[in-house]
């Protein structure tokens, strides 16, 4: 997810949701997509961002260790 543009296609979306295109179409219709969606032309494109967030995913990578040095703890610097 981390490599994608910043904003996806619907049909990229619905798969990442597990719901069909028409399904998702129809969200929209309804206004009940449950991210918020961008009309550009006849396009329609969702804030990768949003998606993520949707789906309970940090918008960032998250790391099992800490990367930054604790300079103050013992060993530091070896």
């Amino acid at each position: 997810m981390f490599d994608l543009p910043v904003a996806v296609d619907l049909r990229t979306a619905a798969r990442a949701l597990g719901i069909a295109s028409t399904t998702a179409y129809r969200l929209i219709r309804e206004d009940e997509f449950p991210c918020p969606v961008l009309r550009v032309g006849r396009k329609y494109r969702i804030p990768t961002t949003e998606l993520m967030r949707a789906l309970g995913i940090e918008d960032r990578p998250v790391y099992s260790v800490d990367l930054e040095l604790d300079t103050d703890s013992p060993g530091a610097g070896c």
